[in-house]
Parts: structure tokens; C-alpha cells; sequence
């Protein structure tokens, strides 16, 4: 069909977590990419559950902003953005749970789709289920029927991310090298896949 695997490998290869960003907007057109490519999303019975909120009003995404916790692993000194390094959209991924209860899957696929689209336009993501959901809930409009699964944040990264193997299995939180860029241990393959 035209797609160049080694591309692909490399876009799912670099899509990292980034969580400093440019102060620079992203074009209405990439927005619109990274939803469509959301809707593209396998669902369960393709009962299609999800719905999406968009913050890219910058007054908007500051309040949001204070209602998430960023990098978990770091001392928040290290790890939360500081006033000129904060995405600048962030998209909420809800769930209608009338549609469907258990769509937490559907939620990740499309969460994927999502910040792979952003990456293929160079634009980093953060995913955040650490936030204060009652208060974003409230904030959002959601009704009973609707829980706030993740918010995700979009920006230019303004850093690097990159992959490392796993030395010692017990030691796989990401940190920063000596240039505030992200290193991730990964666990190699030998150490997780199994052939029977």
C-alpha cells in the first residue's frame, strides 16, 4: 500500500513523551489531523465511546495546566514545566459510559493514533492521567454519563527524548542527562517476548 515501514518504525521509535515545549501555536490544520486520526481508532463492537475536548484558548490551557502533575519519576524542579516550556493545546479524551463502561482500550488506541499524528507533524505529547479529574470534569461540562479518561498535552518539543536498553531490570525510570533531554530504559525484546 505505499507505507514505508522503516519511516513508521522510526516515528514510533521517536514518539516520546516530550513535556517542554515551544511557545508556539499548532496550525488549525495538524489539529484537525490529530483528531481525524483519533476517529481512525479500532474500537470494541465499533461501538466508538470516545469524545474530545479541545483547549487551545492559552488562558484556558493555563488553568488546566494547574490541574495536572507532570513526570512522576523526576522531583517536580525537574520534571514540571516551568511558565515559558507548558504545551500550548492540550485534548481531553472522554468516555460515555452509556456507549460503553470498559473502554479504557479504545481510549489508548486512540491516544496512540493521536500523538503519532502530532509526531508525524513534529509536534511532542505528553499523556496525563495525573490530574485532578473531579475539578477538569467540572471544568469541561461532563455530565454523569461521562468520565475523563486522559488528558493529553500537545506542543514543539523543546528537548530531546530518546530510547536506552535496560541494564538492570530493575531500573526503569526515566531521567535527564546532563542536558535536560529525557532518556528512557526500555526493556530489550529477548527480556519480553516469549516464542512457543
Amino acid at each position: 500500500m505505499g507505507i514505508n515501514m522503516d519511516n513508521l518504525m522510526e516515528l514510533l521509535k521517536t514518539r516520546r513523551t516530550y513535556r517542554r515545549f515551544e511557545q508556539k501555536a499548532i496550525d488549525q490544520e495538524i489539529i484537525d489531523e490529530i483528531l481525524l486520526a483519533a476517529r481512525y481508532a479500532s474500537s470494541a463492537a465499533n461501538r466508538q465511546p470516545l469524545s474530545y475536548i479541545v483547549i487551545k484558548d492559552a488562558d484556558k490551557g493555563a488553568e488546566v495546566f494547574r490541574y495536572t502533575k507532570w513526570a512522576g519519576a523526576l522531583p517536580p524542579e525537574q520534571g514540571q514545566p516551568k511558565e515559558n516550556e507548558r504545551p500550548v493545546l492540550f485534548i481531553a479524551v472522554v468516555e460515555n459510559m452509556n456507549i460503553n463502561k470498559n473502554c479504557d482500550t479504545d481510549a489508548g488506541l486512540a491516544i496512540s493514533n493521536m500523538t503519532l499524528a502530532a509526531w508525524n507533524r513534529g509536534v511532542g505529547s505528553c499523556m496525563i492521567g495525573a490530574c485532578d479529574k473531579p475539578t477538569l470534569s467540572k471544568m469541561f461540562g461532563l455530565n454523569e454519563n461521562q468520565v475523563l479518561h486522559t488528558v493529553v498535552a500537545f506542543g514543539y518539543p523543546s528537548h530531546v527524548s530518546h530510547i536506552v536498553d535496560v541494564e538492570n531490570p530493575e531500573e526503569v525510570k526515566y531521567y535527564l542527562d546532563e542536558n535536560r533531554d529525557y532518556v528512557v530504559p526500555k526493556r530489550k525484546l529477548e527480556d519480553v517476548v516469549t516464542y512457543l
